[in-house]
């Protein structure tokens, strides 16, 4: 069996080729939807999370807002920033760009952003309206990893219509919502959610369609737990050093093997990552038409 790669980096340059033809449209209309993050302290992989975003969202005409504060800011100050950007009519979504600094209450902070501005689509009110809403259009940020992993799927022709999703791992950024996402009428898929404490994980593996391996547990998904045939998409992530080069190494949740087995496949890095900044995006240029229209 030949595996098809789902290649995320492709998909992703789709999406924002569409996004610069929407940008162009609300900056007809004198709106130019502004994006912004949030960096406390100074880790060097965040700052490059953050410039990437910010340089991909300029490319396709976006307004980039960055905002950082030093790692000893207060709560006071991180608080008085997302005050501002909430009250910010050039900011049409933001990001707080995890982790923060130990001494920082992070649900508070996250609680505080404005539900409308929520870029991440993980806002507890966001969440909330997802939980209710099974059939009716979504008015409200969708979480944007879990919208990539649906994405990447339909943009390479698959159906998940009537077809067993098995998601591993629980962690709110997609273990726990992608589900909400999955059920409703529009995708119609039954999931089965396991994490690291389920009993017979190869059992449900086997079983699935759609495995969605989320854990962050290196090579959690073998080969002799997958279905032939089956879409395997590889999101959750262990970073090793090297023992011999000292360098950090990356591994997915999906051991290599599984590409002898699988009909489709994402690579992992170069998958569901390039796909969540492309929703992240897709989130606030939808959050600036919306306003536009009310």
């Amino acid at each position: 069996m030949t595996v098809k790669k789902l290649d995320g980096k492709a998909a992703a340059a789709e999406i924002k080729e569409e996004l610069r033809a929407r940008v162009a449209a609300l900056a007809e209309r004198g709106i130019i939807p502004g994006i912004a993050t949030v960096l406390v302290g100074a880790d060097p992989a965040s700052q490059l999370y953050v410039g990437m975003k910010h340089r991909q969202s300029e490319a396709i005409g976006m307004n980039s807002i960055q905002r950082e504060l030093p790692a000893d800011a207060s709560q006071a100050d991180v608080e008085a920033l997302i005050d501002e950007l909430n009250a910010d009519p050039a900011c049409h979504g933001y990001i707080v760009q995890l982790p923060l600094p130990s001494h920082i209450d992070t649900d508070a902070i996250l609680e505080r952003i404005d539900p409308a501005k929520d870029a991440d689509g993980l806002h507890p009110t966001n969440l909330g309206r997802l939980v209710l809403n099974v059939n009716t259009p979504i008015t409200s940020p969708l979480p944007c990893t879990p919208r990539g992993v649906i994405e990447l799927l339909r943009r390479n022709g698959y159906d998940l219509d009537g077809k067993e999703v098995v998601v591993v791992g629980r962690g709110v950024t997609i273990g726990r919502s992608i589900g909400l996402l999955l059920t409703r009428r529009e995708c119609n898929a039954t999931v089965t959610l396991t994490h690291t404490g389920t009993a017979d994980l190869s059992t449900h593996l086997r079983n699935a369609d759609v495995i969605v391996a989320a854990a962050g547990v290196k090579h959690i998904v073998r080969a002799e737990d997958v279905k032939p045939g089956a879409a395997v998409l590889d999101v959750g992530v262990t970073r090793e050093t090297d023992p011999e080069t000292g360098k950090s190494v990356v591994f997915g949740d999906v051991h290599p093997d599984v590409a002898e087995v699988a009909g489709m496949l994402s690579p992992n890095p170069g998958g569901v990552g390039p796909m969540t900044v492309a929703l992240l995006m897709t989130n606030v240029v939808e959050a600036a038409e919306r306003l536009s229209e009310a």
